[in-house]
């Protein structure tokens, strides 16, 4: 079974809402899966899962929020290369970067060898619409169907 991690940063509970979402798609693929919020993720404890998801909102023009600055700056010098990593997060498109903190995380993971999904999952808000929780449940079933086939198991997810 796959020891999966999501942690997470909210403010508005947006962001925890896709975080459970996902949560709970990779719960009934059968997988290991451990929710969390990020001011408690402790960077040493990430090469424990084989998978981890990175979720948070964007603060102001585009900024990390501040509860997440720790964790961020911590993933340089952690022991994560090769490590299979997915980003997530909510943002308003009121703002002129919208979800730019998902792409800082992206970035920063990549710049620290950890082997990024290709795609990330944005969304407007929170997941409300049918359409919108789909979305959600079928970004987790992408990155499963990458992470077993990347380890040359089954290929198809239901």
């Amino acid at each position: 079974m796959k020891k999966v991690l999501i942690t997470y940063v909210s403010m508005s509970g947006n962001t925890e809402d896709i975080a459970n979402l996902l949560m709970q798609e990779f719960s009934e693929q059968g997988l290991d899966v451990h929710l969390e919020e990020m001011e408690s993720t402790r960077i040493e404890d990430l090469t424990s899962y084989e998978l981890i998801l990175v979720g948070t909102y964007t603060w102001g023009n585009g900024d990390l929020p501040y509860e997440t600055e720790e964790f961020y700056e911590g993933l340089v010098d952690a022991e994560i290369s090769g490590l299979k990593a997915a980003c997530f997060g909510s943002g308003d498109h009121a703002y002129p970067k919208f979800c730019e903190a998902v792409n800082l995380f992206y970035n920063q993971l990549s710049v620290c060898r950890s082997d990024v999904y290709k795609d990330t999952l944005k969304m407007e808000f929170g997941p409300e619409t049918d359409d919108e929780i789909e979305m959600c449940r079928e970004f987790a079933r992408e990155i499963i169907n990458w992470v077993l086939n990347e380890k040359g198991s089954v290929s198809h997810v239901s």
